[in-house]
């Protein structure tokens, strides 16, 4: 296995490897995605774009040898803020929900050193995507984080009416999130 690439050395069967994505995890991202509504589909393009070109950015957690993906976050740092990374979606496999996985994927990708700097979490969320909103609050509070909100792109003035508002959620400053979680492996 590549070097840049992090997994367990002895992965137990109910133990997921958390690591960076590779250009083949694309298709396997997009049929997770599906999967997790209300999350967008994103093209298969722009997943395999995530898997390479963000994949500093990105996580993944899977089973050894198993086909399909547990988790998934894609995100990128906003190019005129670099102390801030924009978390995109947050894919958790029916399976594998309410076990953590989601907080752990995030903590873990937080954890790595080229992303040591950042200070700030921002997402979007509609105002019915009750799982990601109770996500990133508990996220917030379980580490002692400030969070704002405010609309970012709405309803109308954004999606002509075809899409509900996005609120943009920030949360930080950072700090201890920033070690590496315990327990499986590092990033």
């Amino acid at each position: 296995m590549n070097a840049s690439y992090s997994s367990n050395e002895n992965p137990s069967p109910d133990t997921p490897t958390f690591r960076k994505p590779r250009p083949e995890d694309g298709p396997r991202v997009t049929r997770l995605i599906a999967r997790c509504p209300p999350l967008d589909p994103n093209s298969a393009y722009c997943n395999l774009l995530q898997c390479t070109h963000f994949a500093d950015t990105c996580i993944l957690a899977e089973h050894p040898n198993e086909d399909e993906l547990l988790g998934w976050i894609s995100g990128y740092r906003i190019p005129n803020a670099p102390d801030k990374l924009f978390v995109w979606q947050v894919a958790v496999a029916e399976t594998a929900r309410g076990r953590g996985l989601a907080g752990r994927l995030l903590e873990r990708l937080l954890a790595r050193p080229g992303l040591n700097d950042v200070r700030f979490i921002v997402t979007t969320i509609t105002p019915d995507n009750d799982a990601s909103w109770a996500f990133f609050r508990g996220f917030a509070a379980r580490h002692g984080y400030s969070i704002a909100e405010r609309p970012l792109f709405e309803k109308e003035r954004h999606f002509a009416g075809r899409h509900e508002t996005e609120w943009e959620l920030t949360i930080g400053p950072l700090s201890a999130v920033h070690s590496a979680p315990s327990g499986g492996n590092t990033p």
